[in-house]
């Protein structure tokens, strides 16, 4: 069983200023796209693949993924979707 509000606290003390849960509809994918913020997600549900210039994250329950601001990928959930408990860190702009 994953320990969500210690992954919560350990994104915050790492300064991550976001955090929210996120579903990923079974199949969704998403292409080539950037974000402007460090991401660190933690799988609850079903896997989410995160695939970014050559490194792929196949990331299933309890499972983390990390991507770095301005790094192009793109995003699949599994057949039966995904559910991600997901820190965002914004760059100061």
């Amino acid at each position: 069983m994953t320990d969500e509000a210690a992954f919560e606290a350990a994104l915050r003390a790492d300064g991550f200023d976001e955090v929210l849960r996120r579903a990923a509809p079974p199949g969704q994918s998403l292409p080539d796209h950037d974000h402007g913020w460090d991401v660190r997600g933690l799988v609850l549900t079903g896997r989410f693949t995160v695939s970014a210039e050559g490194e792929l994250q196949d990331c299933g329950p309890g499972e983390v993924f990390t991507l770095a601001a301005g790094r192009r990928h793109t995003e699949a959930a599994g057949p039966e979707g995904a559910e991600l408990l997901v820190g965002r860190r914004h760059k100061a702009g």
